[in-house]
C-alpha cells in the first residue's frame, strides 16, 4: 500500500513542505503496519485538528475510552501494550496486573509520567528506541519514507 502511495505521489509536483508532512504520514502508516505485522491489534482514534490563538492544535481526547476499553475487553486478554505514558492510567493499570494482566507501557521517554515509568519498570519500552529497533527510525529509505 505505501509503496503504491509513493508511486501516486512521485508523479505529483509537491511543495517541499507537502512533500514533508505525506513523509511523517506514511512513515507512521508504515509504523502500524509493522506493528500489526507482529500479530498486534491496533484500535486508532482520528486526531481532531483545530485552529487556537491562530496555531494548529491537535487533541486525541482518547484516555476515557482507552480506559473503558481496557476494562470492558479484560477478559478477552493476557497481555496488553499501553501506548501512553499519561499518568492518569495509573490506577487502570494498577487494577489491571491486580488481575494478573501483563501491561507493557510503550511511550516516548522524556514525556513518559514518572509514576506509570515506576510501575511498568522492565516493562517499559520506549517508543523511539523500538522504532530504530524495528528499522522504523531514522534511518533514509528510498521514496517519500
Amino acid at each position: 500500500m505505501v509503496s503504491h502511495i509513493n508511486r501516486y505521489l512521485s508523479e505529483r509536483k509537491l511543495k517541499r513542505s507537502e512533500s514533508e508532512v505525506l513523509k511523517k504520514y506514511l512513515a507512521r502508516i508504515s509504523f502500524y503496519k509493522k506493528i500489526e505485522s507482529f500479530g498486534y491489534e491496533l484500535f486508532l482514534k482520528p486526531v481532531k485538528i483545530y485552529r487556537q490563538h491562530g496555531s494548529v492544535q491537535k487533541k486525541a481526547n482518547c484516555d476515557v475510552e482507552m480506559a473503558f476499553y481496557l476494562m470492558r475487553e479484560i477478559r478477552e486478554y493476557k497481555n496488553v501494550v499501553v501506548l501512553s505514558g499519561d499518568g492518569d492510567f495509573l490506577p487502570v493499570l494498577k487494577y489491571l496486573r491486580e488481575k494478573n494482566k501483563k501491561v507493557i507501557i510503550l511511550a516516548r521517554g522524556p514525556r513518559t509520567a514518572r509514576e506509570i515509568r515506576l510501575f511498568a519498570g522492565a516493562d517499559f519500552r520506549d517508543f523511539e528506541y523500538l522504532k530504530y529497533q524495528i528499522g522504523m527510525g531514522t534511518k533514509k529509505r528510498s521514496g517519500l519514507i
